[in-house]
């Protein structure tokens, strides 16, 4: 079947969240006095990615809530594991005001999506909150290039579960074969997709490779190419 719409990610895939999140957490810390803990700015970000990776697999395999896993970030981070969920919520509220001053969307964002728009419909999957990442859409100018923007934590299901990726082809109403994938994990997103039954393409923006049972782009650029299965720039296209 031909491929009849593109669904995204969002974090590190539309949105450059790595580097605002570590410009928010720098800014932060010297706010709240913490640049000089763990050893320096650069141990405390480390420190804060490490318990952020843990979190979100917690949130993600159902062990604990969106706002659970903020919570239990920043008790962790802190090392004040008796913190009220009231101060922690205050805490992580002053973090994303620093984070959120530094979010932009990928330079080759844009393009991709106004160059799509014309012969493929468009929707999200994300494996966050629809609170949280429909305003960032908005936020970000884009939201309107989407028919439907799904989150796991209404959906009670996240990704790599091909139950997540079969709701967004059924808000589509299209089969999974008709519907393309994007997203910057290997195995979460294209790993997931693929073996959901859609079109997954790893967008390896870090240009980490060694992935070759992979689509792989570098970069927005080539992603309308492949879809339209044009062999202009070398072997025939692995989608469509």
């Amino acid at each position: 079947m031909p491929i009849r719409a593109v669904v995204w990610d969002i974090d590190d895939t539309l949105f450059d969240y790595t580097t605002a999140d570590r410009a928010g957490m720098r800014l932060h810390l010297a706010a709240e006095g913490l640049d000089g803990r763990f050893g320096g700015v650069e141990q405390a970000l480390a420190h804060w990615r490490e318990i952020t990776d843990v979190q979100w697999l917690r949130f993600a395999d159902g062990e604990t809530t969106f706002q659970g896993q903020r919570r239990d970030r920043v008790r962790q981070f802190l090392r004040k594991e008796a913190l009220s969920d009231t101060d922690a919520d205050a805490w992580f509220d002053r973090y994303v005001a620093h984070y959120e001053s530094a979010w932009k969307l990928f330079p080759d964002v844009l393009t991709a999506l106004d160059s799509l728009a014309p012969e493929y419909r468009q929707a999200v999957l994300s494996n966050s909150s629809i609170h949280n990442q429909d305003r960032k859409l908005r936020i970000l100018g884009v939201r309107d290039y989407f028919e439907a923007v799904l989150c796991a934590a209404e959906l009670g299901v996240s990704k790599p579960d091909a139950a997540a990726f079969h709701a967004a082809c059924d808000a589509l109403e299209l089969d999974p074969a008709e519907v393309a994938y994007v997203g910057n994990e290997p195995d979460i997103d294209a790993g997931g997709a693929t073996a959901a039954g859609l079109a997954g393409v790893w967008l390896d923006r870090g240009r980490l490779g060694g992935r070759p049972e992979l689509v792989t782009i570098t970069d927005l650029d080539r992603l309308p190419a492949l879809l339209r299965g044009d062999t202009r720039f070398g072997a025939p296209s692995p989608i469509g």
